[in-house]
């Protein structure tokens, strides 16, 4: 895999985030997506992996496609530095090939953290800032909004190009994309789509010219996953609007 290039074949795709309950429904889900145009990957999440194992869930979608998969703990990085290589160790030996991390617990966490994916050859996913409502102290959550451009901007420091960003907030993705506009490929990963209120139509226009797309439920929890993985892949691949300037 290229170097920061996480998504194959694809500068904008949907990720199909695989938050099912049972691997026989994983199955389904990946049977009926792997070979839509603008599939880009996978992301598995924390309650797959707790009840099932990591490994045993990479080898059902193993079984389809070698797409790369994303392992999103919920949220991964916010432990103490010392964990980090033991964590990401077991990460990297269950196949997947990146991780997402929120590295919430502070600066010497977040480089530690970095540093063994590099050290285990897995790619990194930084975020900071998540779609629900009162996460930052600004709309009444915990999290200092000076800390979040921190975050983004200490992990592009020390190389990393790939940010998770929050679809559903369209002046937040610019917002990110202008702070971290002196990073090489930079490239976002962006949930909150469908569901959660975002839409794909708003933030093409600002994501600038990689980013990806990770919806769920909009996918999965509908009776013809084929046709809505179709429809979804549509939006971001024909769309012919103007984006906004890089």
């Amino acid at each position: 895999m290229e170097l920061g290039k996480i998504i194959k074949g694809y500068e904008r795709s949907i990720i199909v985030a695989c938050d099912v309950r049972t691997l026989v429904e994983l199955e389904k889900l990946v049977g009926q997506t792997y070979d839509v145009e603008g599939i880009g990957g996978y992301k598995i999440g924390s309650i797959l992996a707790l009840k099932y194992g990591l490994p045993k869930v990479v080898k059902i979608i193993r079984s389809f496609t070698d797409m790369p998969i994303l392992y999103d703990h919920q949220k991964s990085m916010t432990d103490i530095p010392d964990l980090a290589e033991e964590f990401v160790s077991a990460v990297r030996g269950s196949g997947v090939d990146a991780i997402i991390g929120f590295p919430l617990s502070g600066p010497l966490t977040e480089e530690k953290w970095i540093e063994a994916c590099r050290k285990n050859d897995l790619e990194v996913i930084v975020g900071g800032e998540m779609t629900h409502p009162k996460y930052k102290r600004s709309e009444g959550g915990y999290i200092t909004d000076d800390a979040l451009d921190e975050i983004y901007l200490l992990a592009a420091k020390i190389g990393v190009n790939n940010f998770v960003v929050p679809g559903n907030k369209k002046e937040r993705v610019l917002h990110y994309r202008e702070i971290l506009r002196f990073v090489p490929d930079l490239t976002f990963f962006a949930p909150g789509f469908v569901a959660q209120g975002g839409m794909i139509s708003d933030i093409v226009k600002v994501a600038g010219p990689r980013w990806h797309a990770i919806v769920g439920r909009a996918i999965y929890s509908v009776k013809d996953i084929r046709a809505a993985a179709q429809e979804i892949t549509k939006q971001l691949l024909n769309w012919e609007g103007e984006l906004c300037p890089k």
